[in-house]
């Protein structure tokens, strides 16, 4: 068995959205990122690379190359998922908190956890995705950003029949 965690953050900026687990949700402003900035699932794909020693998501998709400028978030955690299979790992479960004020994320933690259960290859019972706000205190209290945390675990994966 593997624990791998990860955190990620972003500055709130220009844009009427931000990307949560996949989800396009409506915001006041959009984040300063250079992929789509879906945090949720950056601090996942590096719990991910963690879990497996293979370093973090800004190696694997460096913000200095020009080909992943606005790269959906989702297509990059598939890739991670392909590193991970790879190496001979599975998911087993997956918990994943976003810090923010806002946007509220009950009207769409659903939709969150089967974009990562579907992305990971689990069931939805597999994924758990919360949300805290800070009280006010810190650059979330003051709405200048988002950050989520991530925790995974993974064991080996099933031996293919022969």
């Amino acid at each position: 068995m593997r624990i791998g965690s990860g955190f990620d953050v972003h500055a709130f900026g220009p844009g009427d959205h931000v990307m949560l687990g996949g989800v396009r949700m409506p915001h006041a402003q959009g984040v300063v990122a250079h992929s789509d900035g879906d945090v949720v699932l950056h601090a996942l794909a590096d719990a991910l690379l963690g879990a497996v020693g293979a370093g973090d998501i800004g190696q694997l998709f460096p913000d200095s190359d020009p080909a992943w400028r606005g790269a959906a978030s989702r297509m990059l955690l598939r890739r991670v998922m392909q590193e991970i299979t790879g190496r001979g790992y599975r998911v087993v479960n997956c918990d994943v908190t976003v810090l923010a004020q806002a946007p509220r994320l009950a009207p769409h933690r659903d939709t969150m956890r089967a974009n990562i259960a579907a992305d990971l290859g689990v069931r939805i019972e597999d994924v758990s995705v919360k949300a805290t706000t800070t009280e006010r205190l810190g650059f979330v209290g003051r709405a200048e950003g988002i950050a989520a945390q991530a925790v995974v675990l993974l064991a080996p994966a099933e031996p293919t029949p022969a």
